[in-house]
């Protein structure tokens, strides 16, 4: 039986970044139309916490009963290494997309009801990024899920249900959170190339190979910074997005170094918290502006 603290290292609490970047620049893309509601952001922010919890546990799960996480470097797997049972597993992360669920549909119901059909599509692509019988996060489609589902969903979601309408400032928010997203996530692959090759695990990283996937990774650090000039043209704070550059530059650094293994675990912390510091820069810079 898994202890507590078996519990909260399979949430893999190093990617609560994930959710937390976006809910924070989608509400400085609010701000930015005067339109701030804060109990729907802290509801937008249980929802993404949730779902980004509850995917972690049901890629555990998925991964797990397929035996493609028996040699994976990195955090615990609670499946994996036997310390829960697979059942107990899929039920944590079925409780995680309740709860998720269960705010989603507070903030539909007090904005639009057509996002229900938007928050049972998230939960699907949670659970078959690794689940089912054919998961797309084996056939590389998992960085462009990262990007649509925790950027462009998360960031213009969280502006929508406050501001009730969403603009070009939310979207060039939700393509930086989203390529920093997708980066954490090129890291992870880049270090699990040789055990996905192996189990047959057909990721961005595999099919790219070792050398374009560092360079992808560094392409995507650079994109939010692209974004933070263009959002002069809506406010020159903007340009406090860039103090999270030297955050994107260590964060590549075990990637361009060609580092491997457990030497680019590194790479995954510093790219999220790169994120974190680039959507708090930029909200921020939306306040005041």
């Amino acid at each position: 039986m898994a202890t507590a603290g078996q519990w909260l290292e399979g949430a893999r609490p190093r990617t609560l970044p994930n959710a937390i970047a976006p809910v924070v620049a989608g509400t400085g893309a609010a701000a930015a139309l005067d339109g701030v509601v804060w109990w729907k952001a802290l509801l937008a922010l249980v929802v993404a916490l949730a779902l980004i919890v509850g995917v972690n546990y049901a890629n555990d799960y998925s991964d797990g009963i397929r035996g493609t996480d028996d040699d994976r470097v990195g955090p615990l797997r609670l499946v994996g290494s036997g310390a829960a049972a697979p059942a107990t597993v899929k039920r944590a992360a079925f409780a995680c997309f309740g709860v998720g669920a269960t705010a989603g549909i507070v903030l539909a119901i007090t904005s639009a009801w057509w996002l229900l059909l938007v928050g049972a599509v998230c939960i699907a692509g949670a659970w078959y990024y690794t689940g089912g019988r054919s998961p797309y996060g084996y056939s590389g489609f998992g960085e462009v899920a990262v990007f649509v589902f925790f950027g462009l969903v998360a960031v213009l979601g969280t502006q929508f249900v406050q501001a009730g309408r969403i603009d070009w400032v939310g979207l060039a928010c939700a393509v930086a959170v989203g390529s920093f997203s997708s980066a954490v996530l090129v890291a992870n692959n880049l270090r699990d190339i040789p055990t996905d090759t192996v189990s047959g695990k057909r990721t961005l990283a595999v099919r790219l190979g070792d050398p374009r996937t560092r360079t992808l990774h560094l392409v995507l650090l650079a994109v939010p910074f692209v974004a933070s000039l263009a959002l002069v043209a809506r406010t020159p704070w903007a340009l406090a997005g860039l103090l999270a550059l030297p955050l994107a530059v260590r964060a590549h650094a075990p990637v361009r170094s060609g580092g491997l293994g457990m030497h680019l675990i590194p790479a995954l912390r510093d790219s999220g918290v790169a994120m974190l510091a680039w959507a708090v820069a930029t909200a921020a810079a939306l306040f005041v502006a």
